[in-house]
């Protein structure tokens, strides 16, 4: 839209000042004084009729925006004149070409896709397409000492199990009832460590309430896929996320604070397609926008301007990031990605060619170390049975100080080296065993659903499965 800066007139008025003509008489002389006075009255009069059309052309171009000015030449032809046009006080030969008159398109029209729609058409099409996901979490307050984080050196003192619920967006993939999210909506590892919901249900657009089944879920790509026994739903219509463009005008629809504000719409323009982040110690590469993702936003559709979803809303970075005060980056999974992810969770319900260790795993702390007289890392807690942890003889106990020449503090330093592997791949591990370090050769399994074990501590605070 463009803006017309209006001209600025200048109202100050022009008033002509009386002046005052002395008239010397020669009394020797009376015809001459009769003769100067009529002279001199016909000047006076030629005077104030030229100063009186100046005054009123001043006038007129405070008062105009486009005038026309009529000079008058010095050549003997008398009659001839030029005009000069003159718009908004500039003179004809600096007057504006076309492109600087034409009209500036808005932000929306030049960040949009030469195929896109209008909002509201994108809005109404999306809508029957999203819905809100209420998961229902058990919760055991943990307030024991030091051995009731899993470590085993003392005895638990436990609360009663209390219940907690969250809430968050959904969209719809087909029309037989399977829906995506993310997987921090239906299981939460970060804040309370509650583990998976005991209960999901989703809400559709018509404000109708049903039961979800968790189909998988994916904690490395925050991504779950769930399921209700309902049939004739509106998929939503899915794009390419590589067609994106830094500046391209995308659409987060989504539940922020709960669903009393179901379906709340934002826009904004794509700042970076492969934004590599951390988000909960898990290293991502994500689509940053500036359009408002709010909490209750996650798991909800990012859509181009032809009302594709080309990502999943995941993170919201705001208030400080170290030292500097930030607001609106939005973060969301780019759907060429999460596809991948998605199909292997219904068909195998896990993500095919992951490695896994078969362990679970605390953190060393330096509070812990020095406590416990243990080095800094990866705490072993447990060993899977038959997995490549048992075949390469770590044992719970050991702590896991070195991965294939990298020394490691904390499980997501070893996961993340452990991931740079396939299944297959030989890695060596050092472990610290008794006062002694010892490396183990280990050939890496894929993380399959047989093998993805459940935490035997019950899902208790800063256990970690690798």
């Amino acid at each position: 839209m463009s803006e017309n800066y209006p001209f600025n007139d200048d109202n100050n008025s022009h008033n002509n000042q009386d002046s005052s003509v002395f008239i010397y008489e020669n009394h020797s002389d009376p015809t001459k004084k009769k003769k100067h006075t009529g002279l001199k009255a016909v000047a006076f009069v030629l005077c104030l009729a030229i100063v009186g059309a100046g005054s009123i052309q001043v006038y007129k171009y405070f008062s105009d925006s486009e005038i026309e000015v009529s000079e008058f030449s010095n050549s003997d032809n008398s009659d001839s004149s030029s005009k000069v046009s003159v718009q908004q006080g500039l003179p004809e030969s600096t007057e504006p070409d076309e492109t600087e008159t034409r009209d500036i398109p808005s932000l929306i029209q030049i960040a949009s896709r030469s195929d896109s729609k209008y909002l509201p058409d994108i809005v109404d099409n999306i809508m029957p397409s999203v819905v809100g996901v209420a998961s229902t979490f058990e919760y055991t307050p943990d307030y024991s000492s030091m051995g009731g984080w899993g470590w085993g050196f003392g005895t638990p003192q436990q609360s009663e199990t209390q219940e907690m619920r969250g809430t968050g967006t959904g969209i719809i993939m087909s029309d037989d009832g399977y829906i995506v999210t993310n997987a921090h909506v239906i299981y939460d590892e970060s804040e309370y460590k509650c583990g998976e919901a005991v209960e999901v249900s989703v809400v559709f657009s018509d404000e109708t309430e049903h039961e979800a089944k968790i189909i998988a879920y994916d904690t490395e790509t925050d991504l779950a896929v769930l399921k209700v026994n309902e049939t004739g739903l509106t998929p939503a219509e899915f794009g390419d996320s590589e067609d994106l463009r830094v500046g391209e005008l995308v659409i987060a629809v989504g539940n922020p604070l709960g669903f009393d504000l179901f379906g709340s719409v934002t826009s904004g323009i794509v700042s970076a397609k492969n934004r590599k982040i951390d988000i909960n110690e898990k290293s991502m590469t994500l689509i940053q926008t500036d359009a408002a993702i709010n909490s209750g936003n996650s798991g909800g559709p990012l859509l181009n301007s032809s009302g594709q979803v080309i990502g999943i809303n995941s993170a919201k970075m705001s208030s400080s990031y170290g030292a500097a005060s930030i607001e609106g980056l939005g973060f969301a999974i780019p759907i060429n990605e999460a596809k991948i992810i998605i199909d292997d969770l219904i068909n195998y319900k896990y993500v095919k060619g992951r490695p896994q260790i078969g362990i679970t795993t605390v953190d060393v702390t330096e509070s812990v170390s020095r406590y416990y007289d243990i080095p800094l890392g990866v705490y072993v807690q447990s060993v899977q049975k038959g997995s490549s942890a048992e075949l390469a003889g770590i044992q719970k106990g050991d702590v896991i100080i070195d991965i294939e020449g990298e020394a490691v503090t904390n499980a997501t330093e070893l996961n993340k080296i452990k991931n740079e592997y396939k299944a297959g791949d030989t890695v060596h591990i050092t472990i610290s065993r008794a006062g002694e370090d010892i490396t183990v050769e280990l050939i890496l399994q894929e993380a399959n659903a047989d093998n993805l074990t459940e935490n035997p501590l019950d899902n208790e605070s800063d256990v970690d499965e690798n």
